[in-house]
């Protein structure tokens, strides 16, 4: 029995009521959402401002409300690629794409590797580029964190494999997001709807970690890895957003920016965004403010007094630093990993340091007294001083 197919239809969104007078006659909007709403729609009318010729350019009620709709989106979203080639960086792996689409053979797909690295984004692409702006009815696109039960690949997915679309040849698209999150049991009943299907529908299946998908699956795919992001390809898209939005943004705050996101774009256009909301200038402190990351100066403060002060007064320091800003020790401890590589220190203390960094970070993730695991973090790095001072 096949699911019925749904249709989008746009429906003409109701016109704001409420709005209160401003004292001059002009109303102005009665809660946030309506003054969003109404400076979106300014923005769209400016866009039908005169070009450089003097003509008025007339927008189209469906251009004004694509804009509008555009206007509320979170920044990830507004500039997510719409084509293959606009997909930042992994041309290797778009332009072979693009081959399997021209060539009519495109396989099953299996895309891995760290968040923000491009794979939402390839497959969307590549959806927009088989069926067109109409790609919605051609696709099922599941989260895997969600629905990721027996269940899910029973009755959703088998259902979708098993019907047509009206009018239209080929093949339709089934993505699964975050497969990496599925049960064993979900797994070996894709296998199955996998092999079954296959004339019908092609599989995309993005995950973090390959691993955690069962050898079965991987061997009807065809894998690509997304590495992280290259500096300069997330500095370029940055710098196309920060003249797009008008974001004030420091040469500092760029660099804090890039080196924060560790070849994540999601996570620079989503901290980008939050601190232009935040801040009229978007400086190193702001982005920092805004990750909840420690400062350098104050990881630099930290280690040098963990190798300088004596124990107590390296202590108390740490708590009210730590109060103060609101830091975790965890924070700490992965910003001291960093700050090491620029200090020099015989070999047999900076791997006794690394060792116990590493000790102490685990015994916090299984759950371990965090006052405990600092005063132990002290007194390695009190050992770690002591054997640089001896003589080899």
């Amino acid at each position: 029995m096949s699911e019925p197919m749904d249709i989008d239809i746009d429906t003409p969104a109701p016109e704001p009521s409420s709005a209160t007078s401003n004292g001059n006659g002009t109303s102005k909007p009665a809660n946030a959402m309506a003054s969003l709403m109404a400076n979106a729609k300014g923005k769209a009318k400016a866009n039908g401002a005169a070009d450089g010729d003097g003509d008025t350019k007339i927008l189209s009620d469906a251009e004004i409300k694509a804009l509008n709709e555009r206007e509320g989106l979170p920044w990830v979203e507004k500039y997510r690629p719409n084509t293959l080639d606009e997909v930042v960086s992994h041309q290797d792996i778009t332009s072979t794409i693009e081959k399997f689409i021209e060539a009519g053979r495109l396989p099953h797909l299996l895309l891995y590797g760290p968040p923000g690295t491009g794979k939402t984004s390839t497959v969307l692409a590549l959806a927009r580029r088989l069926y067109g702006p109409p790609y919605k009815k051609h696709i099922l696109e599941l989260n895997a964190s969600d629905d990721r039960g027996i269940d899910v690949v029973r009755e959703q997915i088998k259902n979708f494999a098993m019907t047509k679309v009206l009018f239209s040849k080929g093949f339709k698209l089934v993505i699964l997001d975050e497969a990496d999150m599925m049960t064993q049991a979900a797994q070996s009943a894709l296998r199955r709807v996998i092999e079954t299907h296959t004339k019908n529908v092609r599989f995309c299946i993005l995950c973090n970690y390959v691993n955690k998908i069962t050898p079965a699956i991987q061997s009807r795919c065809t894998r690509f890895r997304f590495s992280p992001l290259p500096q300069k390809e997330i500095q370029r898209k940055v710098d196309e957003v920060v003249e797009k939005e008008g974001v004030n943004l420091t040469e500092d705050g760029k660099e804090a920016l890039l080196k924060l996101s560790r070849g994540d774009m999601r996570r620079a256009l989503n901290v980008l965004q939050a601190c232009h909301a935040a801040y009229e200038t978007v400086d190193e402190t702001a982005v920092y403010n805004c990750t909840g990351n420690p400062h350098p100066k104050d990881i630099e403060r930290v280690v040098q007094s963990m190798m300088s002060d004596e124990f107590g007064t390296s202590y108390s320091l740490i708590t009210s630093l730590k109060i103060e800003k609101g830091l975790a020790l965890q924070d700490l401890i992965a910003g001291a990993y960093d700050f090491l590589d620029t200090v020099e220190l015989p070999k047999q203390s900076r791997i006794y340091l690394l060792d116990h960094l590493g000790s102490t970070e685990h015994r916090l993730s299984v759950g371990g007294n965090e006052k405990m695991q600092l005063t132990a973090l002290l007194g390695a790095f009190k050992v770690a001083v002591e054997l640089s001072q001896k003589k080899i």
